[in-house]
């Protein structure tokens, strides 16, 4: 059985945000701006999603 996998894109630099923030950012993966990865669609990576929400795009959602 194949797990859900989500497309996440880096858009936005994190510099003058706090430091977990860039933390998290570089613990989902990412190296540079407009960086796409994808991850397990589980709910640690979306609780780390949650955080950075203002710096990164989650692709083929909805945005509300």
């Amino acid at each position: 059985m194949s797990e859900k996998r989500i497309r996440i894109t880096y858009y936005r630099s994190a510099i003058g945000f706090s430091r977990d923030q860039k933390d998290t950012i570089r613990a989902l993966g990412f190296r540079r701006l407009n960086q796409t990865i994808e991850k397990p669609d589980n709910p640690s990576v979306r609780g780390m999603i949650a955080k950075v929400r203002h710096l990164v795009r989650i692709e083929g959602e909805e945005s509300k």
